[in-house]
């Protein structure tokens, strides 16, 4: 077998995104089956989901799966703000999420002192056994990402989102979803390997050609609705991280309230539009090209967005949009 030779460490983790998030699919479906009953028999009124940086993000995108999945109560604390902001003294019944690559990371091994100060129970998300944080945690969910040698969490990143949606999965009630409809979730989120090795393959030379043309640019937004609001926020991290450029990610109809004012041809939008969202946000994608911005459009194929997109990135059709992140 011949080895694909990559310029550095994170374009070879973005092309291992499939395989880590097959491993974790295969070996975390068995671990979530395994604790989510005990889970469930805890009944707990409050779930608290934690993490810095991308692992954060993560978990914003976590949120959204298990508040539309299971209707359960949940709330998002950055980790270095989780103690400050739980409540003094603990009413409910509650259970934290935290989520760390490394399972090292000072804040979250802070947030999850200050959770079981208030006697909470703690659910690990970690790419690493043995870690402070497992060893902290009543429940562990481990991710496969394997070894990550890049700054930029890529594919450790996925490899998160692929857990926190199968929790979700798991902790879904089928009297409240429907049967049929869990089954094909479950279904379309195993897929998400050969999804993932898809849209990076058609979307390669197109990023390659962006990059060449805005290599200048030194000020970018990014724009998400619903879950890939959390997409918005990672990838405006990358660029910060990967390319030391300043870049903002927003809720898109946010956008709207200050920040449309600074959009001019320097300033070039990354908008990801899941293909329910098209209709209504035409207006506002017209709207930045008459501000003379750069319009890199991420969706489903449309000709309607190619016709206002300087550029179109296009993600496979049919795959939920609840779990839409691990592909935009």
């Amino acid at each position: 077998m011949i080895m694909k030779e990559f310029p550095h460490h994170m374009m070879r983790e973005i092309h291992e995104q499939p395989q880590a998030v097959q491993a974790t699919l295969t070996e975390g479906h068995r671990e979530a089956q395994s604790i989510v009953e005990e889970i469930r028999s805890k009944n707990y009124e409050m779930i608290y989901i934690t993490g810095s940086g991308t692992s954060y993000h993560a978990g914003l995108a976590g949120q959204y799966a298990l508040f539309t999945l299971t209707k359960l109560v949940t709330s998002l604390i950055p980790a270095s703000e989780f103690p400050v902001w739980i409540p003094s003294v603990a009413k409910r019944r509650a259970l934290l999420i935290a989520i760390s690559q490394s399972g090292e990371s000072t804040d979250v091994l802070a947030a999850v002192k200050a959770a079981l100060e208030k006697e909470m129970d703690v659910l690990a998300v970690t790419n690493t056994p043995g870690s402070s944080l497992t060893e902290m945690s009543r429940y562990i969910l481990l991710t496969r990402a394997g070894e990550e040698l890049a700054v930029t969490a890529t594919k450790s990143y996925v490899a998160q989102l692929a857990t926190l949606f199968l929790l979700s999965l798991e902790l879904t009630r089928p009297e409240g979803f429907g049967s049929e409809d869990l089954v094909q979730f479950r279904k379309k989120l195993f897929e998400a390997p050969k999804l993932i090795s898809e849209t990076i393959s058609i979307n390669e030379d197109l990023m390659r050609e962006l990059s060449n043309t805005h290599k200048d640019k030194s000020f970018f937004f990014l724009l998400g609705s619903g879950s890939n609001y959390a997409t918005a926020l990672e990838g405006a991290l990358k660029l910060k991280e990967a390319c030391n450029i300043f870049a903002e990610g927003f809720a898109s109809r946010e956008f709207l309230h200050g920040p449309l004012q600074l959009l001019n041809e320097k300033t070039p939008v990354l908008f990801m539009l899941s293909g329910d969202e098209i209709d209504g946000f035409l207006g506002l994608m017209e709207t930045i090209r008459k501000f003379g911005a750069p319009l890199i459009s991420i969706s489903e194929k449309s000709d309607r967005v190619e016709e206002v997109s300087t550029g179109l990135a296009c993600i496979p059709e049919g795959f939920p949009k609840t779990f839409s992140p691990i592909l935009y």
